[in-house]
């Protein structure tokens, strides 16, 4: 099964840029985006910094913001952006054909909490009509189909930070159960809000460097000291590569493999030896048809906490090892922040984009070597060029959730 499903369009909105372009080129420069952020700090935060999305994200629902969460407005441009790239246009496609899959980790969060605020201010008569359309889990999904009046599954996952890439997986299922022939897949999140920043911070999960934010958020670092909250989404068009190439289309890159996995360790800890991890790469290279020794680069997961890091490099040292070809490791974090619930998308559509082009973008804010973290070759400092054959995207999350989705060259 290494070419049946294809990647024929990507779409992004991340802080580091409105569109795939903008997005790749901040990643690949190594560009910080983690600011101190006013609405974290007017509302006494504990932990003020944050990625945020800027406002151009916004253009494609200008004139409806109101009706949609940011989690939301963000899928909708990204969606349109990667549906331009694959050339699909909808309503000249059979509807009943397109799925639509979506993950995210807290649904409409940011209008739970605003409208919260409402209530306690001014009393139930003070609420938008529209505030449990646009915080239910499942309506960035339902939106994004009424969109494209696509009538195919709508479905909405959550996995914690892994759920972009459960999407991913789900969508793949249903391309292979012969259910769709075009499915629009991703992760969306904008948990960038007082109460995920405070609870957050309450976990110990948060770098505190606001003197100096442009370096908060250091994977792999010896001094790192958590992440910083991010907002975002990622898409990617799949399609089974007869239905691609039947309507000309050229695939960017294949979904060769993937594997998802449980650790029934931790609420919010990885398995100490990353067994979780590991399970879920053997499931993605035995998929794939490949073994570790032909892996080019991996995307971490790469958190910037002290932990995860850890767990991840640990992993990566055993499987891959001395005696085999050692991947190239990368964490787009460093630049993005934690996009939560859309991180898993972002970083496998970011790691299509090395698999085209050749170039392994750097680990932003990774300065120091640390012991618990040696043994990998960490990607940092610049963007490196390197023939990329065969790719994994790592994401965990919270409950013990690990993904892996192997890609391959065209």
């Amino acid at each position: 099964m290494s070419d049946d499903i294809a990647v024929t369009g990507i779409g992004l909105v991340t802080p580091g840029g409105t569109g795939t372009e903008a997005t790749w080129e901040t990643v690949c420069a190594g560009r910080a985006t983690a600011r101190v952020d006013p609405v974290l700090t007017e509302a006494g935060a504990p932990v003020r910094l944050a990625c945020r999305v800027a406002p151009p994200a916004e253009e494609g629902v200008r004139g409806r913001l109101w009706r949609f969460d940011p989690a939301t407005r963000f899928l909708l441009t990204a969606a349109r952006e990667a549906l331009a790239s694959a050339g699909l246009e909808p309503g000249r496609w059979d509807p009943g054909r397109v799925a639509v899959v979506v993950g995210t980790a807290a649904g409409g969060v940011a209008t739970l909490e605003a409208q919260h605020r409402k209530l306690l201010a001014s009393g139930p008569r003070a609420l938008s009509p529209m505030t449990l359309p646009a915080f239910l889990p499942n309506m960035a999904a339902g939106q994004l189909a009424l969109e494209l009046g696509a009538t195919g599954p709508a479905l909405q996952t959550s996995s914690a930070c892994a759920s972009g890439a459960t999407a991913i997986i789900t969508a793949a299922l249903l391309l292979r159960a012969g259910v769709c022939d075009v499915a629009v897949a991703g992760g969306t999140d904008a948990m960038v809000t007082p109460l995920c920043a405070s609870a957050f911070a309450k976990l110990g999960a948060l770098s505190r460097r606001e003197d100096g934010p442009g370096g908060a958020s250091r994977p792999f670092d010896r001094d790192r000291d958590g992440f910083v909250l991010g907002e975002g989404c990622g898409v990617l068009v799949l399609e089974r590569t007869a239905h691609a190439t039947a309507r000309t289309a050229r695939p960017l890159a294949f979904l060769a493999g993937f594997g998802a996995t449980g650790d029934a360790h931790h609420a919010t800890a990885p398995h100490p030896e990353g067994a979780g991890l590991r399970a879920a790469t053997a499931l993605a290279l035995a998929g794939a048809g490949h073994r570790p020794g032909e892996v080019d680069h991996i995307n971490a997961h790469g958190t910037s906490t002290a932990l995860n890091d850890a767990v991840e490099a640990t992993a990566i040292r055993e499987l891959y090892g001395t005696g085999l070809q050692v991947p190239s490791v990368t964490s787009a974090k460093g630049v993005l922040g934690h996009t939560m619930g859309a991180a898993g998308a972002i970083e496998a559509a970011l790691t299509v984009l090395t698999v085209v082009r050749g170039t392994v973008p750097p680990t932003a804010g990774f300065t120091a070597p640390d012991a618990a973290t040696a043994g990998i070759d960490l990607v940092h400092g610049a963007a490196r060029p390197q023939r990329v054959r065969l790719a994994l995207s790592h994401s965990l999350g919270f409950g013990g959730h690990n993904t892996v989705l192997a890609f391959t060259t065209v």
